[in-house]
Formats: structure tokens, C-alpha cells, sequence
């Protein structure tokens, strides 16, 4: 059984609203998944998470590893927005985003990571975020579940939740902002991100909520298509705890382009 389901609003729509859905307990230790998504020319596309994914160490040595590789053409748009990952004791994780993207493109792209459950110690996370349009947007690494990271000014302060959001979405604002434990900062290629702290998950989402509000690019008309999703795509399983998982080749396509005020 693959370890993703993807399960799709049917029929058309201005934005195409997909759910992921864990079929299986994944990432293990061992485990490597990859999910590949393609939004086509005009399409407007929604990727949500339904649940916290559980980041837990297998029954072999090894860490587990997570890829999402987004291709977004021209003139497409890209929600992704998954529910938290907890990096649970004694897990070593590394979670790659990658995107392309074509000229016109809108990407937002959010990551929560909660470093342990409640009284529990953490794994380590290692996450990078790899984004590119003519040239690199931005590509960060994070190394998290150490002490000297964890609890360093510098690093999370001491706070067990991390929280960023990517917006290459339309208009940047000139220069910085930033209030207690968040930060909105726009990028020198285009496209801003926006940083939070805090102990809780929820805090943090009000957060890059707040953020995001103060972005310009967060209000106004947006033309968008009438997107359908294309294909059944498909997906592959191999092994569990400690084997390997792929799931992938989803793409979504568009009617002709209409206005829509949001």
C-alpha cells in the first residue's frame, strides 16, 4: 500500500482543492517517499494536509527522508499548505520542498514543525526549502533537534514549534515587518518569507496567519482558471519500516482564464 492517498474535489473549479491522506503510518525510519505535482499553464491548485504527520523512527537504522517536487508553468498557482510535522523521539527526518517555477507562476508554500510530543524529547530534522524562477528564489536549510539550535537565541529560543511560509505571490512589500516571535521579510529575487516561534502549533498558524495579512499580495483580484484534476495519476509502495515508498505523478490542468475577486 502506498503510504499517500491524494483524493480530489471532483469536477471543476476555480481553485482545485486536493487532500493528502496517510494510507499507512509513514515516514519511518528507512522510508523514502516522493510526491511529484505538475499545475499546468492558468491552473489554480490547493494541496492540504488532513492530519499531523508523525515523523518516528523505524525498526531498522536510518533515517527517513520526504520529497515534494512541485512544477508550476506559466501563469499557475500553488497552495500548499500541510498540517504540522512532529518530529517524535529518537526520529532523524529530512523533508525537502523543491519548485519551478514558469513565468507569471504564484506559489505559497507553508511548513509547521513541532519538535516532539508534549513531554517528550525530539528527533532531528533536517528541512530545505528549494525554490527557483529564472534563477534561484530561495533555498534554505534548517537543522533542528539539537540543543545547541534548539535553545540558542540565534536558533528557536528555546521554543519547541517552528513555523515559515513562502509567498511568491503578486507584490512584495518594500521592507521587513515583524511582531513578538514572527517576521515577514521580502526576498532579494522576489517573493517574501515569513518566520514564527512558538510552544504551540495553533500560535504559531495565527502567526504566519497575522503575517500573511500583511502581505500584499493577501487581498485584491486574482485571475485564475477553472481548474480539473487530469489523470488518475499513480502510485508505488514498496516495503514499510524501513523499506521504500513513492508516490507521484499527479498534474492538473486548466479551461480558459476568467477573473475572480477574492
Amino acid at each position: 500500500m502506498a503510504p499517500l492517498r491524494l483524493v480530489p474535489r471532483p469536477g471543476p473549479q476555480e481553485v482545485a482543492l486536493v487532500h493528502l491522506v496517510s494510507a499507512v503510518t509513514a515516514p519511518l525510519g528507512g522510508d523514502d517517499l516522493e510526491l511529484r505535482v505538475i499545475v499546468e499553464a492558468g491552473a489554480s491548485l490547493e494541496l492540504r494536509g488532513v492530519a499531523a504527520t508523525l515523523a518516528l523512527p523505524g525498526r531498522h537504522p536510518g533515517g527517513s527522508r520526504a520529497v515534494v517536487d512541485v512544477q508550476l508553468a506559466d501563469g499557475a498557482s500553488l497552495a500548499y499548505l500541510p498540517e504540522p510535522t512532529v518530529v517524535t523521539a529518537r526520529a532523524c527526518h529530512e523533508s525537502v520542498l523543491r519548485a519551478r517555477m514558469g513565468e507569471g507562476a504564484r506559489l505559497r508554500a507553508r511548513e509547521i514543525v513541532v519538535l516532539g510530543r508534549t513531554n517528550e524529547k525530539s528527533g532531528s530534522l533536517t528541512t530545505t526549502l528549494d525554490v527557483r524562477r529564472d534563477g534561484p528564489v530561495m533555498r534554505q536549510t534548517s537543522r533542528l533537534g539539537t540543543p545547541e539550535v534548539d535553545t540558542s537565541p540565534a536558533g528557536l529560543a528555546g521554543r519547541r514549534v517552528f513555523g515559515t511560509e513562502l509567498l511568491c505571490w503578486d507584490d512584495d512589500l518594500p521592507g521587513a515587518v515583524s511582531e513578538d516571535w514572527w517576521s515577514l521579510v521580502p526576498l532579494a529575487r522576489g517573493g517574501s518569507l515569513s518566520t514564527a516561534l512558538a510552544d504551540d502549533a495553533v500560535t504559531v498558524e495565527r502567526a504566519l496567519d497575522e503575517a500573511r495579512a500583511r502581505h500584499p499580495g493577501s487581498s485584491g483580484s486574482l485571475t485564475r482558471s477553472r481548474t480539473r484534476f487530469r489523470g488518475d495519476g499513480h502510485t508505488q509502495s514498496h516495503g514499510s519500516g524501513g523499506g521504500h515508498h513513492r508516490a507521484g505523478g499527479f498534474a492538473f490542468g486548466a479551461e480558459p482564464v476568467r477573473s475572480l475577486d477574492r
